[in-house]
């Protein structure tokens, strides 16, 4: 039974995060359908990643009181009406409403969906568990593109929401029927307050790098919101120090080896979450590939992260956490910034190989570093723990694209105001470094550090 529960959360995921991707590649045809104008619409995208911004604080405390497996199987509900909202929307403002509360629904799925993960999965198998729930992070940005593609061509836009729907409900059918997960529950008070600061904090971020990176707005509104999100982090920091129940407690942060799983995982993530961006872009911009042939070879890099799962656990128990992780970060960067290197005359199957080893490494990392974040978190605080998980995902997914973003329209007045090669390698190289500097997180952790799931102590022994 250790893959059921994960398989059944990892079809849920997977329908939150594909659909987060897949609605780039359909913006023009929904812009047209509706009658506004594609840079207009990718305000429905920010208003997405704005409603998780603002509702994942809270998904912890909404498990606690009332139930995780109950919360779950509602934010599919919830995903699903927004699907179907979006799927019927006839006007801008219609369709980004309904983006937004579709976001909603998804803002609980991911961070309740990790919790029943780590409440139902014995420590000494959270590897094997983890490597199954991983998948959809890193199959969705790659697979979403060219589904989008596709069913926009030869069906119509429509039929990207309407294909959650048999999925939601398969969803919500088998967690009701196969997931046994303890009702644990915890009713304390909500932290009103906190909620609304961090809403403030995290949504502004979040729209802010929106903005700067993908201008749908003038970009001083990117930059005042960037600042407005940034100075309610810092009130909410000082806020959770007098209350005795934060939404989120920065406490959890005293344990050494969720620290490392948050800024080890946030560092390797600017990177990971840029090459989505960044690729098809430089494909189709700099090489002169259509949207199919690019999605074609960007594909490849799923059947890595695949392939990876089932390895995962022996390699963690052989080597360890930290030698592992240290590793996969370091190289896995490193095959980020090598994309940089593309040319028009690099052959498909030596770019293929690239993306497929570094897909490998990039699961293999997100297993482990999920994996050990919880190694030294108990039971108690698993609900708080998942929700500052996603929060930090979001943000650093965030960053990694204004990164990309940020550089491209710096060096694009260098070069004449048109997009270059030059240009995305600079980027492809500024953010692949970035995400090599999470191993070195992972280095100075103690070799057996995450034993108690890994297993590595006891092989060593």
């Amino acid at each position: 039974m250790i893959r059921v529960t994960p398989l059944i959360l990892a079809v849920a995921l997977f329908m939150e995060q594909m659909d987060s991707t897949v609605i780039a590649t359909s913006l023009p045809a929904i812009a047209t359908d509706i009658g506004t104008e594609p840079i207009a619409l990718k305000l429905a995208l920010t208003a997405y990643f704005v409603a998780l911004a603002i509702f994942i604080p809270i998904s912890g405390w909404m498990a606690d009181r009332f139930g995780a497996k109950n919360i779950f199987r509602l934010a599919i509900f919830v995903f699903m009406l927004g699907s179907l909202a979006c799927s019927f929307a006839y006007s801008l403002e219609t369709f980004v409403a309904s983006r937004f509360f579709q976001g909603i629904g998804s803002s609980m799925m991911t961070p309740v969906g990790r919790l029943l993960l780590v409440r139902s999965t014995p420590r000494n198998e959270l590897v094997s568990a983890m490597a199954w729930l991983t998948v959809p992070a890193l199959v969705a940005p790659v697979t979403g593109p060219l589904i989008g593609g596709f069913l926009t061509t030869y069906l119509s836009w429509h039929w990207i929401f309407w294909i959650n729907i048999p999925i939601g409900i398969a969803g919500i059918i088998l967690s009701g029927i196969y997931l046994q997960v303890p009702d644990e529950r915890t009713p304390r008070p909500v932290d009103l307050v906190g909620f609304f600061i961090a809403a403030v904090a995290f949504s502004g971020t979040v729209f802010g790098l929106s903005v700067v990176s993908l201008p749908a707005l003038p970009i001083i509104y990117g930059y005042m919101t960037l600042a407005i999100g940034v100075t309610a982090a810092l009130l909410y920091l000082l806020h959770a120090q007098k209350v005795p129940y934060p939404l989120l407690d920065p406490r959890l942060f005293r344990h050494p080896l969720f620290r490392s799983s948050i800024t080890g995982g946030s560092l390797f993530r600017i990177g990971v979450g840029a090459v989505p961006f960044l690729l098809p872009l430089m494909l189709q911009l700099g090489f002169g590939l259509n949207p199919f042939q690019s999605g074609a070879i960007t594909f490849v890099s799923a059947l890595g992260a695949i392939g990876s799962k089932f390895i995962a656990e022996r390699v963690f128990a052989r080597f360890g956490f930290p030698r592992v992780l240290g590793f996969a970060a370091i190289f896995g960067g490193l095959l980020i910034a090598a994309q940089g290197a593309f040319t028009a005359e690099t052959s498909v199957p030596v770019m293929m190989t690239v993306l497929i080893v570094g897909g490998v490494l990039r699961s293999m990392f997100f297993t482990g570093s999920n994996a050990i974040g919880y190694a030294d978190i108990s039971d108690e605080e698993a609900s708080q723990a998942t929700a500052i998980v996603a929060v930090a995902q979001q943000l650093s997914v965030a960053f990694g694209v204004a990164v990309a973003g940020g550089i491209l329209e710096v060096t694009t007045h260098f070069s004449g105001g048109e997009l270059t090669l030059f240009n995305f390698q600079l980027a492809f190289f500024v953010v692949g470094g970035l995400s090599a500097l999470a191993g070195f997180v992972y280095f100075v952790l103690p070799p057996d550090a995450g034993s108690n799931v890994s297993g590595h102590r006891a092989i060593k022994e």
